[in-house]
């Protein structure tokens, strides 16, 4: 699956309202570490087509990313049936995104649910 745009209009959309796993990269073209992850990003994007990869351009969308307090990027950002579960600055190689992968799949949602107070 090919990596989407996210906005302010489309993010709440796409990551928070569908069940499943979203992976959002927070970027910037002027970013020398962004332009490394991107293949990355793009390679696990076609090994799990089960999974929404998104990205947010952050100079396009400054108040998005400040909504989400990005000070650093790229940061990834691991959403799991509108819950976040992974948020962290810095470029993954491979293996670590395809273990962040394997982490998040295996989440116990309820267990997480049961630990958001209402």
């Amino acid at each position: 699956m090919a990596t989407i745009e996210l906005t302010a209009d489309t993010f709440s959309t796409v990551v928070n309202d569908r069940p499943g796993i979203v992976l959002v990269d927070f970027w910037a073209a002027w970013c020398g570490p962004c332009r490394m992850f991107a293949p990355v990003f793009d390679k696990a994007s076609t090994a799990n087509p089960d999974i929404v990869f998104a990205k947010v351009d952050t100079e396009a969308q400054p108040a998005l990313a400040a909504s989400f307090d990005i000070t650093s990027i790229p940061t990834l950002m691991a959403v799991r049936d509108g819950v976040v579960l992974y948020s962290r600055p810095g470029a993954l190689p491979a293996p670590a995104l395809d273990q962040l992968i394997t982490a998040i799949r295996g989440v116990d949602m309820e267990s997480v649910r049961a630990q958001i107070p209402s």
